[in-house]
């Protein structure tokens, strides 16, 4: 049976969803942590995967990357890079993780692609960083404060009043900064669209419950249409990150101005399957398979 190894620390439920689906197409799925995983050239094989000692995966599906020191997480994208350049079909691949993991990348590769997004600041310098707050408070805007590399909502702040530069630090010493977006309509909202080699196959709305969307921050999720303009905005972000699947979120602001405001390459799709009615992880896997494994005969 061809078999799949699903990167992941933490399997749970879009684990199992997966292991499902690339069963049902006579795949067999296992779970594996990059922090198992070593380069080694005095062996047969130049990288060692627990449980691919003789083989090599059929394919590779990114569910997560642990965090760590920036030597880990350069590491971890080394074994990325290394099992793709071996022919191993990697799905997101170590380049589209490196984009979107940082934030700064991201925000610059959006802008250079002519696509809406904040406006951000990713600087070194302490002075500096607490002068393009204070210019941006007096300007009637408020900031967001925001780790490079993170997700879920975890270490960002919103700076509203010049008291709140008492508490701004750096993450690892730098700053990115970004203006905050205020969404149309009442309370806080903004647009979650699933692309999948290049179409958008599901979207939602998120509610916050404060200015955070972040459903594992308590946001609710509705069913929407996807329109036409937010589906063609969620897909050129997509395209600009070189991804093969994401998670892309919009907002539209006051004035009725879609901005693209993060773009996810690990994306949790629990909560838009329980509204759109669409199985997410068949779609996944079944565009990994025909694009990069199809070659393969299948074996019953």
């Amino acid at each position: 049976m061809r078999r799949i190894a699903i990167i992941t620390d933490d399997p749970g439920w879009h684990g199992k969803q997966l292991c499902q689906a690339f069963a049902e197409r006579s795949f067999h799925a296992d779970y594996l942590s990059l922090t198992d995983c070593r380069i080694q050239v005095d062996g047969q094989l130049p990288i060692h995967l627990p449980g691919f000692e003789q083989n090599l995966p059929d394919a590779v599906f990114v569910r997560g990357v642990p965090g760590g020191s920036l030597e880990e997480v350069v590491f971890y994208l080394d074994v990325l890079h290394a099992l793709k350049v071996l022919g191993v079909p990697v799905y997101n691949d170590g380049q589209a993780i490196e984009r979107s993991v940082d934030k700064a990348m991201t925000s610059f590769l959006l802008h250079n692609a002519g696509i809406s997004t904040p406006k951000t600041w990713v600087l070194r310098d302490r002075e500096q960083a607490l002068a393009i707050c204070r210019q941006e408070l007096l300007a009637g805007h408020y900031l967001i404060s925001k780790p490079l590399f993170g997700s879920q909502g975890e270490g960002i702040r919103r700076i509203e009043k010049s008291t709140d530069l008492l508490w701004l630090t750096s993450s690892h010493g730098i700053y990115y900064l970004q203006r905050f977006i205020e969404c149309e309509g009442a309370g806080f909202s903004d647009k979650r669209v699933f692309v999948i080699n290049g179409k958008a196959v599901a979207a939602m709305r998120r509610r916050g419950i404060s200015w955070l969307n972040n459903v594992a921050r308590g946001a609710s999720c509705e069913r929407i249409d996807l329109s036409a303009d937010v589906a063609e905005l969620a897909i050129k972000a997509v395209a600009a990150l070189s991804m093969d699947y994401a998670g892309v979120d919009i907002i539209k602001d006051r004035h009725g101005k879609l901005t693209v405001i993060e773009v996810n390459s690990v994306p949790a799709w629990k909560g838009l399957q329980s509204v759109c009615g669409i199985d997410i992880a068949s779609c996944l896997v079944e565009d990994l398979i025909m694009r990069h494994v199809s070659n393969i005969k299948a074996v019953a």
